[in-house]
């Protein structure tokens, strides 16, 4: 089983308009909401490539009701432990040529006695899992070592671990050794301060942060792909040229499908590839959309990946 931790979850209200331009009115063309969060739409993913998988994360006031009610055709299993805030709700508008601005909430301030049931929560459940995945940023009240307490009790039950997080939950995440470390372009450069343009840059990037702590790193580059560090070496997977129409939730795709195929048995290299299928893959796709595993297998044959040196 594939465990996830979505600690700061959200309503997402997705907007798709014809255009985004300065100084003049654009129209919408349609909405729509969602139960968000990092990890909520990496057991999406994971759920309908066939994979076992369990969400855990808080909800509580009005918001949280409607995130319930969101959740119910999900189809994969999801704990919910009760918090005395709403949970937030997140704004992205996307025009037709895929241009993007999200808007987030930092989220309900969650009590230390909110957050050591959460804790609770994944204790309970890591005995059944092979993976654990900690997705999203952490709200407010909540310690920046607080992924790092989960990381060291999945290596004493024998669970591998993915970090996909930034800021300061980063930065203290990535000394706990997690299995794999995923940031993606703009992660990277606030976690190492300094600015990644080329290709060059972001193997050395993630050559960088796997020496922070990590056993190894996938660094997701949006359209450019993903470069993947190991003990073993440096990997770059790199998609087709596509005409993108949504990449809202494309990364959470890749962890999503990178960890699946680990599970599945594939190779570093091989799972790699499938992320960055998987993420390529649900960029073609209209509003806040994950490719399906047919879809994911189509772009998998277009991903080349090389090892860089």
């Amino acid at each position: 089983m594939i465990l996830t931790l979505t600690i700061n979850p959200a309503i997402d209200h997705n907007v798709t308009a014809d255009r985004l331009v300065f100084e003049d009115r654009a129209y919408i063309v349609t909405t729509s909401e969602s139960a968000g969060g990092r990890g909520i739409n990496a057991s999406c993913v994971i759920h309908s490539f066939g994979g076992k998988t369990l969400a855990i994360a808080p909800s509580g006031g009005a918001s949280g009701k409607k995130f319930q009610a969101l959740l119910c055709g999900c189809g994969f299993p999801v704990e919910l432990v009760e918090t005395e805030k709403e949970i937030r709700t997140n704004l992205a508008i996307t025009d037709r040529g895929g241009l993007t601005i999200k808007l987030n909430h930092p989220g309900p301030n969650l009590t230390k006695a909110e957050s050591d049931r959460l804790v609770d929560a994944v204790r309970r459940k890591l005995p059944g899992a092979a993976w654990l995945m900690l997705c999203g940023s952490l709200p407010p009240g909540v310690p920046g070592g607080f992924y790092s307490k989960l990381i060291q009790m999945a290596h004493e039950q024998g669970v591998k671990t993915l970090l996909d997080t930034d800021g300061e939950a980063l930065i203290e995440g990535v000394k706990a050794a997690p299995t794999v470390v995923a940031p993606n372009q703009q992660e990277a450069e606030r976690l190492l301060n300094t600015a990644l343009i080329t290709q060059g840059h972001f193997l050395d990037a993630a050559e960088r942060i796997r020496r922070m702590g990590p056993e190894s790193v996938v660094l997701s580059l949006g359209s450019r792909g993903a470069a993947g560090a190991t003990a073993t070496g440096l990997i770059e997977a790199i998609p087709p040229r596509i005409e993108a129409v949504c990449p809202i939730g494309s990364g959470d795709a890749l962890a999503a499908a990178f960890v699946w195929a680990q599970a599945e048995g594939s190779s570093f290299g091989e799972a790699l590839r499938w992320g960055v299928a998987a993420g390529t893959a649900s960029a073609l796709l209209p509003g806040l959309r994950f490719a399906t595993l047919a879809q994911t297998k189509e772009m998998y044959e277009r991903v080349e990946v090389r090892e860089a040196r």
